[in-house]
């Protein structure tokens, strides 16, 4: 099994991930229980794609800074990229689909 590499930061962790082909910016459109790509109309249900890699960050002196980094692919679209998320108590509290399966990977 390959390690999985360890970050100190969301923003090295982004870069590195870009660095290795994950490009597109993804965001959750919670109401249409699918990620979307912020540059083109692309939306990937769950069936979609899959979760490379997490990567959970803590805000050791504000809660706020509380992140996910999911690498994400999909081969059914040739597309890999970023999803960001908050967790704790600034996490989305919606119960979609999309948003229970990004929390069933990091349990």
């Amino acid at each position: 099994m390959k390690r999985k590499p360890t970050y100190e930061t969301v923003s090295e962790a982004i870069n590195d991930l870009m660095k290795r082909g994950y490009t597109t910016d993804f965001y959750i459109e919670a109401t249409k229980d699918c990620i979307v790509c912020r540059k083109s109309d692309l939306a990937l249900s769950e069936k979609d794609f899959v979760i490379d890699e997490i990567h959970r960050f803590e805000g050791e002196n504000d809660p706020g800074d509380s992140m996910i980094v999911y690498a994400i692919s999909s081969n059914k679209h040739d597309v890999k990229g970023v999803l960001l998320n908050a967790y704790g108590v600034y996490a989305d509290t919606d119960t979609s689909t999309i948003i229970s399966h990004l929390h069933r990977q990091i349990r």
